[in-house]
């Protein structure tokens, strides 16, 4: 405790973050936020795809130590936690393709690519200062974002910049302790940010500590009229402890306890069970202008993550080197005040030579070597997309892409040196969209696209250390159309979207009977889906005690059922998808007074869940609730404290996050925590522009 302090008292007069306060306007979040997916840039309800935001005011209203609740309270998307520090993602789908770790979903930040060669995000490096909003579009991507099925997300740092100061620390259960500090300084042509991160806890079960420390820079430079330069590095170092999952009797009867020994395997205290990971990513993008109707964007980057997962089976460690680049080059033409064109063509590169290693595991140290694999991991793509528009009443717009993918594995531990390879390529990926505007505050979007997902690394070279390349790519159709409703005045915004997407040899997780993962191959996979949401936002009189108040509500309704699924004699074809709640809804209430102080309220519930493919066993539904009250004060509108106290499932529910799917032996349950608080303080200078 005593490193903190002393940490925190020099963060205090040497870095800081951006400014976090609430924004007075919030109406930003309904009009002003410019989306960037698909090359749009228009505000986000004169789009014609359904994308949706996270900002910093929906993130400060959490527990900062993660991004569960903060990603749960949009439509569609499910985020979970196995053990701190362990995400995994769904967007409109399933995870039974990423029993840890986030697969098959696009994500950059700041243009360059997070996602590696091999399909794996590590999501869990980024802290809530690394971003101003984050992007999250539903869907087949890949008319511009290469192979993927389950969405895609950007993460932006500069949308409200402005120079200052600032400094937080959080302090909760389970000795949870939080430090976000960043530097903003600069001019308006000249920006730059320098952020840092701690976090670590205790857990709330045993064998779940956690630590990570995160740096990022950024540094954006006007070289010309015609020309930009963004530079971005990101660096985390971070190490937490996995727990492995409980039978429901060991579930019930002691949720905070680890896996015990058994089967000739040691309990995960025994093995030590964890993952150090360190990752680093640095890139730049340049844009330049030809002239006021072309451009060019273009990206090129390098990381480096390391893994080292002492395991109840094994010890795994990976060294993954990676590199690529993207460029876009965009034309655009306006005929009149009223009609619009943009053309958009680009192509994306990345490269990998990753290295995997697995010994025994003898008490968390590496032993006798049993696997030493090279893999050469290669993937491209070339797209094009037109963009039309007729007084923001038509927006068209449609894109296509050329894929190909290819990796090649080389197995050193066993002699004569094989090499195994595979290819997936010339797979076209299309996508149409389509909005209409049918009056003032009324509007239809519709999409069309199809999706097509490889095999991850880690599909291909699952924990078995079997290299499985006789997986096939996984590809469908998705239709979907949304209606939107939205009353400038009155401050409301009503959407409802409905999606079916057919998913054919759809990548599903199956574990052998020592409790290694590998994947197989479903015959199709047929989601349906409804997603609603609601927000509104009231600013009070002046003479009200009341400034403002935000509420914002999300409904999502699942059908996920195997098609034709038929595994040597067992026949699940018609059976409910693993993973997905049937349905899910969350609400959040943001009040804020004018006096200083402020309310901030949550609410989430999840349906039952299917834990296998035969729909024999399952997870309770369970409801959270959550809250955050806190009081702010500026001083000359440059000096800014807050003091806050919060806490998280304030029903004390015992429930299952994170749950693993067709597990062996039935060891399926991941216990989140109980009922939880947390305090803090933040401290901000904002730059003000001299008179």
């Amino acid at each position: 405790m005593q490193k903190i302090v002393i940490l925190l008292y020099t963060l205090f007069f040497s870095l800081t973050s951006f400014s976090q306060q609430k924004e007075a306007d919030s109406l930003q979040t309904l009009e002003e936020v410019t989306i960037r997916a698909f090359e749009q840039n228009r505000k986000a309800r004169l789009t014609s795809s359904t994308v949706k935001i996270i900002d910093r005011n929906v993130a400060d209203m959490q527990n900062k130590n993660s991004f569960v609740h903060a990603f749960n309270t949009i439509t569609g998307v499910r985020m979970e936690e196995r053990s701190p520090g362990s995400y995994r993602l769904s967007i409109r789908g399933s995870s039974l393709r990423s029993p840890f770790g986030v697969r098959n979903i696009k994500v950059y930040w700041n243009d360059i690519p997070i996602t590696d060669p091999g399909g794996n995000t590590y999501f869990n490096q980024f802290a809530h200062n690394n971003f101003s909003s984050i992007e999250i579009f539903k869907g087949p991507a890949g008319s511009m974002y290469g192979a993927s099925t389950g969405g895609l997300i950007l993460i932006n740092n500069f949308d409200r910049w402005q120079p200052g100061t600032s400094v937080e620390y959080n302090t909760g259960s389970y000795n949870l302790q939080t430090i976000l500090a960043a530097a903003r300084f600069g001019k308006g042509d000249n920006k730059n940010q320098i952020t840092y991160a701690h976090n670590q806890s205790d857990g709330y079960r045993l064998q779940t500590k956690m630590r990570r420390d995160n740096f990022s820079w950024i540094s954006q430079l006007k070289l010309s009229a015609k020309q930009q330069l963004t530079a971005s590095v990101l660096f985390s170092d971070m190490y937490y402890q996995t727990p492995g999952a409980l039978t429901l009797s060991e579930f019930a009867a002691n949720p905070r306890a680890a896996r015990p020994a058994g089967g000739g395997f040691p309990s995960a205290v025994d093995a030590k069970a964890g993952i150090y990971q360190k990752n680093i990513t640095a890139g730049f993008t340049n844009v330049y202008n030809v002239n006021a109707s072309f451009k060019n964007s273009t990206t090129l980057y390098g990381a480096f993550s390391q893994i080292k997962n002492p395991a109840i089976r094994n010890y795994e460690r990976r060294n993954e080197p990676s590199f690529g680049g993207r460029t876009v080059f965009s034309y655009i033409k306006k005929y009149d005040l009223q009609k619009e064109l943009q053309l958009v063509a680009g192509s994306e590169l990345q490269q990998g030579y990753f290295n995997t290693q697995v010994a025994k595991n003898k008490n968390g140290n590496p032993d006798t070597l049993q696997t030493n694999d090279d893999i050469n991991y290669t993937t491209y793509s070339f797209f094009v997309q037109g963009d039309y528009s007729i007084n923001n009443d038509w927006i068209f717009n449609a894109g296509i892409s050329l894929n190909k993918t290819k990796v090649d594995f080389t197995r050193l531990s066993s002699y004569p040196v094989m090499k195994q390879r595979r290819s997936y390529q010339n797979e076209l990926a299309p996508r149409i969209s389509l909005r209409k505007k049918i009056t003032d505050e009324l509007s239809v979007k519709t999409t069309v696209s199809r999706g097509f997902s490889p095999p991850t690394m880690a599909e291909l070279l699952p924990s078995t250390g079997v290299i499985s390349t006789e997986l096939e790519a996984e590809y469908g159709w998705n239709y979907e159309l949304t209606v939107s409703w939205y009353n400038s005045k009155k401050r409301l915004l009503l959407e409802a979207t409905g999606f079916y997407f057919k998913l054919n040899n759809a990548l599903v997780q199956r574990r052998d009977i020592a409790g290694a993962d590998f994947f197989v191959n479903a015959g199709d996979v047929k989601q349906k889906g409804l997603e609603l949401f609601g927000s509104y936002f009231l600013i009070a009189k002046s003479k009200n005690l009341i400034d403002y108040l935000n509420l914002k509500v999300n409904y999502t309704l699942n059908h996920f059922r195997y098609g034709s699924f038929i595994k040597g004699t067992n026949n699940f074809s018609g059976k409910t998808v693993p993973s997905v709640p049937a349905a899910t809804f969350s609400t959040t209430a943001d009040l804020q007074l004018k006096n200083g102080f402020y309310l901030n309220l949550t609410w989430y519930s999840a349906s039952r869940i299917y834990l296998n493919d035969a729909n024999t066993a399952s997870a309770n539904a369970y409801q959270l609730l959550g809250t955050k009250i806190g009081w702010s004060k500026s001083i000359q509108k440059k000096y800014k404290f807050d003091f806050f106290t919060g806490a998280d499932n304030l029903l004390n529910e015992t429930y299952s996050l994170g749950n693993d799917i067709n597990a062996t032996a039935n060891r399926f349950y991941n216990a989140a925590p109980k009922r939880n608080y947390y305090t803090g303080i933040s401290f901000q200078w904002i730059k003000t522009a001299k008179k």
